[in-house]
C-alpha cells in the first residue's frame, strides 16, 4: 500500500499529471470540482495510469479540498513512482 499526496487543479482543459510541486504531485482535471465529481475523474485517471482496478485507489484525506491523500492499495512506492514516470505524466 502507497500513499500520494496529489494537489488537485479541476476544470483543466484535459487530464493529466503536470509534474511536482511542493512535495505534492501536481494533477489537472478535466473535470468540475462539483458534486464529487473532480474526485471520481481523479480516481479513475489515478487507476488508469499506475494500471490497478478503480477499488485499489480511494481518496484518504482532503475530500473536499485540493490538497488530497490517495491511497494505492497493490503497490509499493517505487511501482508507483516507475508507472509515473512510464506515463510521463499524462494520458
Amino acid at each position: 500500500m502507497t500513499r500520494l499526496k496529489v494537489r488537485v487543479i479541476p476544470n483543466a482543459k484535459k487530464t493529466a499529471f503536470a509534474g511536482y510541486r511542493e512535495d505534492e504531485i501536481v494533477l489537472r482535471l478535466n473535470a468540475p470540482a462539483l458534486e464529487g465529481k473532480a474526485n471520481k475523474a481523479a480516481v479513475e485517471f489515478v487507476s488508469k495510469v499506475l494500471e490497478v482496478p478503480r477499488s485499489a485507489v480511494s481518496v484518504v484525506s482532503g475530500e473536499k479540498s485540493r490538497h488530497k491523500i490517495f491511497e494505492i492499495i497493490g503497490l509499493d512506492l517505487e511501482q508507483v513512482e516507475r508507472k509515473l514516470a512510464a506515463s510521463s505524466f499524462s494520458s
